[in-house]
């Protein structure tokens, strides 16, 4: 897992992934660093080497709200990035963190019974670290057939056939590892499930192992992806990413398909297939 530095962490990773070029700074054959030079960082951000250096080494901790900007600036950090950012210096307490980590991770009756009546539309409640904590019938047979179907990060990372369910896999493997960064937000870097997970996948896979040092962030919101299902071929479907307010942590994912589509045509062939199953309330 990560140390107990993260903001410098983050520094460091995110300076590594930024062309000295795009930044109208000279690139000179004999450069020996990834990305750029934290005395360079410093002087786009308008702060001096010596402090910038301590904020990497964990030295100094909470820069001023502007200091933040001027480094978001510097690192060219999207509004999502930047906002982490943001987090990483100045942190606040989560509400209801100790219950999250101590107990089970629960699904509403409530939102179990609204999952149900959803026939045409797939449904799944991811908990904070991308297992899947319940499915409506649908959502339950867009995933099914897979070695981890109820964990979406090891679907993307340790199964075998994952490059052939999902076709657009190298995005969805980077959207995949940040929006776990992002569910696990910046007061769980000692949440015991997510150090088994990153542990875990940090052995088994190198892909997961490299994109998780880039410290990207990328909430679960809403976009299109393609899936090629092993019982029904090729769809693509719309999802929308809702947080649930009644359990901070969780995220109600529904998909849809577009209107008049193939994929439509092919959702409701997988459903027509499936056998029909209430919501569940998954053990985990």
């Amino acid at each position: 897992m990560d140390s107990t530095n993260p903001l410098g962490d983050y520094l460091r990773a995110r300076r590594c992934l930024v062309r000295p070029e795009d930044s109208g700074l000279p690139v000179s054959a004999r450069r020996r660093v990834a990305g750029l030079r934290r005395e360079e960082v410093a002087l786009l951000a308008g702060v001096s080497a010596d402090y910038y250096v301590r904020l990497e080494q964990g030295r100094e901790r909470h820069p001023s709200a502007q200091v933040v900007e001027a480094l978001a600036a510097a690192l060219h950090l999207d509004p999502e990035a930047a906002d982490h950012l943001h987090h990483l210096a100045r942190p606040g307490p989560v509400p209801g963190r100790g219950a999250a980590r101590t107990g089970r991770e629960r699904v509403s009756p409530v939102l179990l019974r609204m999952m149900e009546g959803w026939h045409r539309t797939p449904a799944v409640v991811l908990g904070r670290c991308m297992t899947v904590l319940a499915h409506n019938a649908l959502g339950r047979a867009l995933f099914a057939g897979h070695a981890h179907s109820g964990d979406l990060v090891r679907l993307v990372f340790l199964d075998p056939d994952a490059r052939v369910f999902y076709p657009d896999w190298e995005k969805v493997a980077l959207n995949t590892v940040g929006a776990l960064r992002s569910a696990a937000g910046t007061d769980h870097h000692d949440d015991p499930q997510l150090i088994r997970t990153v542990g875990e996948l940090s052995l088994k896979s190198p892909e997961f192992r490299r994109l998780w040092a880039r410290h990207d962030i990328r909430q679960k919101t809403h976009e299109t992806k393609r899936f090629r299902h092993p019982l029904v071929g090729e769809l693509s479907l719309d999802y929308e990413s809702l947080t649930v307010n009644s359990a901070p942590g969780q995220q109600l994912v529904v998909y849809q398909a577009a209107p008049d589509s193939a994929s439509e045509q092919t959702l409701a062939l997988l459903g027509s297939l499936t056998a029909e199953q209430p919501a569940q309330d998954l053990e985990v």
